[in-house]
């Protein structure tokens, strides 16, 4: 028995087909002794991702003085410095004849220049295809397919707590590593990676650098991209977090389709955490689910028959414990089928069948760069629709005008504006669309009185003009 123990610590013979019972090695046949058949097969696929770009540092702020010009003058200082900003993290090949890299979008963000190298050394440009902020994934294409090697992606749906796992990439840029643990949990969400939050946690060791590498099953396919780690020293403690396959593939297959940004599936409802007092008084032996706030009007929630109080119990068979655990099912649902939700309403369970639509843009977005003299200066707005509110991860309920973009070191970067805010008025003038923004920032004034709502609140703040 202590040999077997030991053995087992090592590793285990691939796992039965898909319907048959897993089963603990009883035999030394049933055991393997090393993991390198496996990782042979993968490491071709398994990628270093370096980003670079070039910053200019503003001058010294003194030389906008005329009194420290007078003694210093110009001199060079008033030139702006460069400065070289590089990021390094791993990736995976996941489509070798189409030359297709996904990894982490923290570590290629705001990159001007991407390179991909293999571990037979050599390097390769690559162009980003694709970035979803939302689950932190990025998808590049390599400029040189050749002689490429991919992974499958596997069906997380399959993985099991318990199950072995293997984390490959480029920790603190040692080059490749390999480490093995186990899936710890799963389904973890409030991490704080993204939004669309349903994370594999594994023991095995994830480091920095790490960033954007495969989580491998015992079949050699990936079933999770390594992204956040648990920790207070910077490295490893055995609690990382990865993003599961099926939310790969969604991106993965919006890059392949050409899309500009990710096709999610639109539900038109706000979810809110069910308590225990609630589900306690509904019969339920524990507060899981998620309890309907509100529903958008001719939305795919309320055509399908969805009412505010009641509560989504599971999406296709599958429970979900709360709105984030929703949300993740339902986004990687594709578009143009139906899913069935099973609902609690009135102590009764019924089932609703929802069709999965994409968001429309149910009026132009108009959107509009804000060059003006006023603390709004460096916004860029747009109407508000569902398609917007689905790329901004807002709720698709609110109406107005909204944050697409803001301009780094602009004036409204600078006192705080996020994107999302949603400008409700100026000046106490309530603001509809785009333009009137535009219209009203043309006058001078001696202070601005701007109303936003951000994550539900209503914030008021008074700017100099």
């Amino acid at each position: 028995m202590a040999a077997l123990a030991g053995a087992l610590m090592a590793g285990v013979a691939p796992w039965p087909a898909l319907g048959q019972a897993r089963q603990v090695p009883e035999t030394r046949e049933q055991v393997t002794l090393s993991f390198a058949p496996l990782v042979k097969r993968t490491a071709a696929a398994v990628v270093n991702v370096y980003g670079a770009r070039v910053e200019k540092r503003p001058q010294n702020p003194f030389l906008d003085d005329p009194f420290f010009r007078r003694f210093f003058g110009d001199g060079g200082f008033g030139v702006p410095r460069e400065r070289v900003q590089r990021s390094l993290g791993s990736g995976v090949v996941v489509d070798a004849a189409a030359g297709l890299v996904v990894t982490n979008n923290h570590v290629i963000e705001n990159m001007s220049e991407v390179k991909v190298a293999f571990a037979d050394k050599r390097e390769v440009e690559a162009t980003i295809l694709l970035r979803d902020p939302r689950t932190d994934l990025a998808v590049l294409k390599l400029a040189d397919a050749k002689n490429l090697t991919a992974i499958d992606l596997a069906d997380t749906d399959e993985l099991q707590v318990g199950d072995i796992v293997l984390a490959m990439g480029n920790p603190f840029g040692v080059g490749q590593t390999v480490t093995q643990g186990i899936v710890s949990a799963l389904a973890r969400t409030q991490i704080g990676v993204g939004d669309a939050q349903s994370f594999i946690q594994t023991d095995a060791a994830i480091n920095p650098g790490n960033s954007g590498g495969a989580l491998i099953d015992m079949k050699g396919r990936v079933v999770g991209i390594n992204t956040a780690i648990y920790s207070r020293s910077g490295g490893s403690v055995g609690i990382g977090f990865a993003i599961p396959s099926a939310m790969v593939r969604l991106v993965v297959d919006s890059a392949k389709a050409g899309a500009k940004t990710v096709r999610r599936p639109w539900f038109g409802a706000r979810l809110q955490s069910l308590t225990a007092d609630v589900a306690d008084g509904l019969g339920l032996d524990r507060p899981a689910g998620s309890v309907v706030a509100s529903v958008v009007e001719k939305g795919p929630a309320e055509l399908a028959g969805l009412r505010r109080s009641d509560v989504i119990l599971s999406v296709d068979g599958v429970n979900v414990d709360d709105p984030e655990s929703f949300g993740y099912r339902f986004a990687t649902r594709p578009i143009g089928g139906t899913t069935a939700l099973l609902v609690l309403r009135g102590g009764k369970r019924i089932e609703l069948p929802v069709r999965l639509v994409a968001a429309p843009e149910t009026r132009p977005r108009d959107t509009v760069k804000l060059t003006s003299r006023s603390p709004l200066a460096g916004l860029t707005v747009a109407n508000m629709s569902p398609a917007l509110a689905e790329e901004l991860s807002i709720d698709t309920g609110n109406e107005g005008v909204v944050v697409s973009e803001i301009e780094e070191g602009s004036t409204a970067a600078n006192v705080g504006f996020q994107k999302g805010d949603l400008i409700m008025a100026l000046n106490g003038e309530r603001m509809t669309n785009s333009r009137e923004v535009e219209a009203i920032l043309k006058d001078r004034r001696r202070a601005w009185e701007v109303t936003i709502s951000r994550n539900g609140q209503t914030i008021t703040s008074v700017f100099p003009g």
